[in-house]
């Protein structure tokens, strides 16, 4: 079945995670996406091996699935002049370089348009377009620090940490999708395209738009999670079992007195410390004192049968490998079986939309580096004696 994104083409000038990751999206949606690599040297997360003894890249293959890779080097007069052939005909642009660089190889927004009036040129950046820190280059880990986040994680007295995955990358790309999608239908209705810029700081700001709201309203830092959520005083947290750890996910006042009766502790159910969703902290500190005790008394499976037939919502504190095992991670398609080209399957992260009349299709394959260059440059009208020489100057 035809994807939502059938018939639009996409050119995907990013690096690492915050561009590619959103024209992957794009690509399981339906849309045709180039992977415009530098010659001989690729994406630079091409490089992140799984090991010195593995030289597959995890960071390459499960954002690049899919594209077609073709090599031009952006520097050079005749790369400039493929790529502008290429993005006249292109819907969109996609790229996160330090702002400026595109404008510099002559490829902004203003260049491109005149070429391309329809033209959605993308951009991520580390610290957002304008101001003090445009030009300085970052990757997750700044957003992480600068965006504040690490300053949530984590207990009162202990080290800080960052996440441990790139999610001020992941936050950027899905903001760079929506903004796309949604130039992609101001155009259906005015014929024009637009700039559409993010920024890993920006992602980290609006992902915590509620904690930053409560410091503009009260002044105060909302401070460490404390194994739950500094705004959520309530019986909200993970805490640990005999052989492991389980999140507690608030407690509907229905089965209060049912929840406290399970852990021995019925007088608990009516103190008045204990009420709403914002008790003190120094209350919730005291209540799960008392608790914790009891929840290390039993198992985490004990504790999940528990709470399932009384009505408490949980969730177990899993690693990848317990994820892996989900038996509806697969049914939902978060986790799927494909076949590469030669017949072999692959295990592979799937999507987390479903849309029933234009499904998403995960890809299994990356593209090797200029898989797809000279069939993509003849379809753009490129001679065979073009390319030849656009490889003599090195521009391809």
């Amino acid at each position: 079945m035809p994807g939502a994104l059938e018939g639009i083409t996409v050119l995907d000038v990013g690096l690492l995670v915050q561009g590619p990751q959103a024209a992957a999206l794009m690509s399981t949606m339906g849309a045709d996406v180039l992977k415009i690599e530098l010659p001989n040297m690729g994406d630079h997360s091409r490089w992140i091996f799984c090991s010195p003894d593995d030289p597959r890249s995890a960071y390459f293959t499960s954002i690049n699935r899919g594209k077609r890779s073709v090599t031009v080097d952006l520097r050079t007069p005749s790369g400039v002049t493929i790529f502008k052939r290429l993005a006249a005909q292109a819907d969109v642009v996609i790229s996160n370089f330090k702002p400026g660089t595109m404008d510099q190889w002559g490829l902004g927004y203003a260049s491109l348009a005149k070429l391309n009036p329809g033209l959605i040129w993308a951009a991520g950046s580390a610290f957002g377009a304008i101001g003090p820190d445009a030009d300085r280059e970052g990757a997750d880990l700044a957003a992480q620090c600068a965006g504040g986040l690490i300053s949530t994680i984590g207990a009162d007295g202990e080290l800080p940490s960052p996440v441990g995955v790139t999610i001020a990358d992941h936050i950027a790309s899905q903001n760079l999708v929506a903004g796309v999608l949604a130039a992609l239908v101001s155009r259906g209705n005015t014929g024009k395209g637009q700039k559409v810029e993010v920024s890993l700081l920006g992602g980290q700001i609006w992902a915590q738009a509620a904690e930053y709201s409560h410091f503009f309203m009260t002044d105060e830092v909302p401070g460490r999670a404390n194994f739950g959520h500094p705004l959520l005083r309530t019986i909200y947290r993970i805490v640990p079992t005999q052989d492991g750890w389980l999140g507690i996910i608030g407690v509907p006042p229905a089965v209060k007195d049912d929840f406290f009766i399970a852990l021995g502790r019925p007088e608990l159910g009516i103190d008045p410390r204990f009420e709403g969703l914002s008790a003190k902290k120094e209350d919730i500190d005291y209540l799960f004192g008392e608790l914790n005790p009891i929840f290390q008394s039993k198992t985490t499976d004990v504790w999940i049968q528990v709470f399932r037939d009384i009505g408490v919502r949980y969730a177990p504190v899993r690693n990848y490998r317990e994820v892996a095992a989900d038996e509806g991670a697969w049914q939902n398609g978060y986790f799927q079986q494909s076949k590469d080209t030669s017949g072999e399957t692959h295990c592979i992260v799937g999507t987390p939309i479903a849309m029933s009349a234009t499904p998403l299709t995960p890809h299994v394959e990356a593209p090797t580096l200029g898989q797809h260059t000279d069939e993509v440059l003849k379809h753009y009208g490129f001679s065979d004696a073009e390319i030849s020489t656009f490889r003599e100057q090195g521009a391809v």
